[in-house]
């Protein structure tokens, strides 16, 4: 059986006048925290994560979740550079996203979080309004980025994307608005596409911010073999090579030495 440990996140603070408590604490609000807690463990392979459980109890409010030991190990790991550091441009970005909106919180409320493991009890991470735990914008910069993958979905209620379903990247979302949908008149669903996007990149590792895309042009992808292209392709290759002795050639290029 698989090894367990527990990750805390104690939240101090009023509702109203009365001392935060389980009864008086919003269910957003819990919403909220299990979201950030999912990205804060497991940033990348949602699909095959262990398993996360979740209690809340009296304390002000204590959000108790428990999963495999080896992600609160790394937690834990995460907690201490995070403090010693005291930044978060180092973490990956769904990471470093998530502290960030426990940050947001923070100053909405006017809370503080308290947030540590079962491996380190002494030892916490507070999160405060007077805290600023905050990307650093100036390491992220505009660049334009090429997807290749299958058109899964499009539309959607206040904001048009289209979602693209990559190898590389995953699930993406990528924002067209509505006039590009309109103007489409075939059906684009379960297609193969290229998607030229403007996005964030982060200058010191390469990251693409992929809640930042937007679409700038959809490709038509058909790596299907094209007889006639090729041919057309081996003239003009002809056409190039006439006059042009192929052994001569090749000796230049071998610089007179034979292979």
């Amino acid at each position: 059986m698989e090894k367990i440990g527990d990750i805390e996140i104690r939240v101090v603070g009023k509702s109203g006048n009365l001392e935060l408590r389980p009864d008086n604490y919003d269910i957003k609000q819990i919403a909220s925290i299990m979201q950030n807690v999912e990205d804060l463990l497991y940033p990348n392979n949602k699909k095959d994560r262990p398993i996360i459980t979740y209690d809340i109890e009296e304390g002000s409010v204590r959000h108790i979740f428990k999963t495999s030991i080896q992600a609160v190990i790394g937690f834990s790991a995460l907690l201490s550079q995070v403090q010693a550091q005291n930044n978060i441009d180092f973490l990956e970005l769904k990471t470093a996203r998530a502290l960030e909106e426990i940050q947001k919180m923070s100053r909405q409320k006017n809370y503080e979080f308290q947030i540590k493991t079962s491996l380190e009890k002494d030892y916490e991470l507070k999160i405060n309004p007077s805290t600023k735990f905050f990307r650093t914008e100036n390491i992220w910069s505009d660049a334009e980025f090429y997807f290749y993958g299958v058109l899964k979905d499009a539309g959607g209620k206040s904001k048009a994307n289209i979602h693209l379903d990559t190898k590389d990247y995953g699930y993406l979302s990528i924002e067209t608005g509505e006039e590009f949908l309109k103007e489409r008149e075939e059906n684009l669903l379960y297609k193969k596409f290229g998607v030229r996007a403007s996005g964030k990149q982060n200058i010191e590792t390469g990251e693409i911010d992929t809640k930042s895309l937007k679409l700038l042009e959809l490709i038509d992808y058909n790596p299907k073999f094209d007889n006639d292209y090729l041919k057309t392709l081996i003239n003009k290759a002809k056409n190039n090579w006439r006059g042009i002795n192929a052994d001569d050639w090749l000796l230049n290029m071998r610089g007179g030495y034979e292979a």
